[in-house]
């Protein structure tokens, strides 16, 4: 399995940005599909966007469309997450997973995650 670390988050202000990192080690993470998922407290973990391997192929939450864009960049082994206008109720812990079918938004699909990482929205 890949192993996968997420950085990025932190506290922003409602309507501010913040740019998640993916990074992959041990396996080339160019062959996975990966998606990003983000739990509250007290909720279940839940979608929130992914990409196919070749990156030709996006989609999202319907409850972030238009605000985040998933990228990656295989040369560098990375996938991101770039989070503009948000809102207090973005405030989660965002977690990156690969392994799963692309277009599949169950967290049962897919087998490697990264520890996580925490964004806080201020209102």
């Amino acid at each position: 399995q890949v192993q996968l670390v997420e950085s990025g988050g932190g506290l922003v202000q409602a309507g501010g940005s913040l740019r998640l990192s993916c990074a992959a080690s041990g396996r080339t993470l160019s062959s996975y599909n990966v998606n990003w998922f983000r739990q509250a407290p007290g909720k279940e973990r839940e979608f929130v966007a992914g990409i196919s391997w070749t990156a030709r192929s996006t989609n999202y939450a319907d409850s972030v469309k238009g605000r985040f864009t998933i990228s990656r960049d295989n040369a560098k082994n990375a996938v991101y997450l770039q989070m503009n206008s948000l809102k207090p109720e973005d405030t989660a812990d965002y977690y990156c997973a690969a392994g799963g079918e692309y277009g599949s938004r169950s967290p049962d699909h897919f087998g490697s995650w990264g520890q996580g990482t925490q964004v806080t929205v201020s209102s």
